[in-house]
Parts: structure tokens; C-alpha cells; sequence
């Protein structure tokens, strides 16, 4: 670990990783709590992997399929230690936590799905809600998977943008 992060030993990164864990929106990969997590120099890889680990052993998160939670055992915990932490690792994780969940509570808000079609072609399907109601579904048939691929990555990229045209096109240009 290195010498110059305000994290200085394994029970620091558990400490670390149970406060992330409990303050995320839904359950995340292995990748993206291991970049939440190296906002202090003191966090390396190994370290991280070493104590994640030890945390899903000891029952504090949980892995389902590649997904990390925390459990309330670990909810617990975390309530207790996270002041031990050093305020400016809180306030670095916060930020970075703040990115995160608004990208995660995106994802969720924006759909897109491709079915292949009994007729040939596929079905791309999109949709776009907030947090209290479905905005916008939209059906298309689309004849070539590589087409519809690029649809499904487009409108995730773009689903407000898009929503907005559309009904700035059905008003006749004045939203």
C-alpha cells in the first residue's frame, strides 16, 4: 500500500468499502466499487480484492451473480466505523459516489431491448421513464441486428435528447 494515502492498513478499506457499499442505489459490479474505492492513494488492487473478499466471507456484502450489496450486517457496521475513516476519504468517496448513483439511477430510468422477430427482422424496443411513470415506449421493427444494436446504443446515450425532438416533431417544432 502506499505510504502517502490517508488509508493506512485492511480494516481502513473494509471500513472504506462498507461506507461506499451503503450509500450506493442498487447493487454494483466488481469494477465500479473497485474504482469507488481508490479515491485514496493508500487503497491498492490487492488490498481492495483481498478485503472485498473478506467482507462477502464475514456475510458484510453480498455477491450475486457479478454484483455487489452490502448487507444489513454490514449496513450495521458501517453505521458504527464510518466516522473512523478520514473526512477527506468520505468527502473523495462522496464525490465520486454522487457521479455513480445519478449514471446508475440513469440506467435504470432508460430502456432498450432488441427481440428477434419470428418474421425476420428484429424488434427494438425503447423506453424512457422518471421516477414516477413511464414517459415513452417506442416499438421499431428493424430489418439488420447491427442496425438495431446501434439504435439500442443511441438511445441510451441520447433517450432525453430524443424524447424531447420527438415531442418538439408531434407539437410542429414549439416545446
Amino acid at each position: 500500500m502506499s505510504e502517502f494515502g490517508f488509508i493506512s492498513d485492511k480494516l481502513e478499506i473494509k471500513f472504506l468499502i462498507l461506507y461506499i457499499a451503503s450509500r450506493l442505489v442498487e447493487p454494483v459490479p466488481f469494477e465500479v466499487l473497485q474504482d469507488l474505492a481508490m479515491c485514496d492513494s493508500g487503497v491498492d488492487y490487492f488490498g481492495f480484492s483481498e478485503c472485498l473478499a473478506d467482507l462477502v466471507r464475514t456475510e458484510h456484502m453480498a455477491r450475486s451473480e457479478d454484483l455487489y450489496a452490502i448487507t444489513d450486517k454490514g449496513r450495521r457496521n458501517s453505521g458504527i466505523c464510518e466516522t473512523s475513516l478520514p473526512y477527506s476519504v468520505r468527502m473523495q468517496a462522496e464525490r465520486k459516489l454522487a457521479q455513480c448513483n445519478e449514471q446508475l439511477k440513469r440506467r435504470a430510468l432508460v430502456g432498450a431491448s432488441i427481440q428477434p422477430r419470428e418474421k425476420g427482422g428484429y424488434e427494438v424496443t425503447l423506453s424512457l421513464s422518471d421516477e414516477l411513470d413511464e414517459l415513452m415506449t417506442l416499438r421499431l421493427l428493424i430489418t439488420r441486428q447491427d442496425m438495431a444494436l446501434d439504435l439500442q446504443n443511441r438511445f441510451r446515450a441520447h433517450a432525453e435528447e430524443i424524447y424531447s425532438k420527438i415531442l418538439a416533431d408531434l407539437y410542429g417544432g414549439t416545446v
